[in-house]
């Protein structure tokens, strides 16, 4: 799906359907030594915030606490959107969306359940985006075919950059 570069409705849209689809990515703090960490996002477009679950004792949550400016990346299944999203991380210990997003998948890291002592919720206030929008798999096949035999740069589709909240 291609999508205008700069149509930022279009862009910030087609992001947060990705997000809210894909649900797991690579989350991490800059200017950090510890590596970027699975985990699943609950994304909520209309505050600009991603949420994720976590322990208070995990390294991420204790760098977090004071607030740390964090990136999530994530890849679509299909493998034909990527996006790297920016803001500042924290943490916080909010009742309702541990209600609202609490499921099985999540429960299986909390044996205590939703009471549980160590749990805690980090909120990443996303600031901005850069967004790569391929083709698919068989028109990557191509251009790279096409590239090979004319000496000229593939087309990989659509970059986009947006700021957020």
């Amino acid at each position: 799906m291609s999508i205008d570069p700069n149509d930022k409705a279009a862009v910030e849209k087609r992001l947060w359907k990705e997000v809210e689809h894909t649900r797991f990515g690579m989350l991490g703090l800059m200017d950090s030594q510890q590596h970027f960490q699975p985990m699943t996002a609950f994304a909520e477009p209309e505050s600009g915030q991603i949420w994720f679950f976590t322990k208070d004792d995990t390294d991420l949550a204790k760098s977090a606490s004071g607030g740390a400016d964090a990136m999530f990346i994530i890849q679509a299944k299909d493998q034909d959107f990527q996006a790297c999203i920016g803001g500042v991380l924290s943490t916080a210990r909010d009742t309702a969306r541990i209600d609202k997003y609490w499921n099985p998948m999540v429960a299986a890291w909390f044996p205590d359940g939703k009471d549980d002592p160590t749990l805690t919720l980090l909120r990443l206030d996303a600031k901005d985006a850069e967004l790569w929008i391929s083709k698919g798999a068989i028109s990557f096949v191509w251009e790279v075919a096409k590239a090979n035999l004319t000496d000229s740069p593939p087309d990989m589709g659509d970059k986009a950059h947006v700021r957020l909240g």
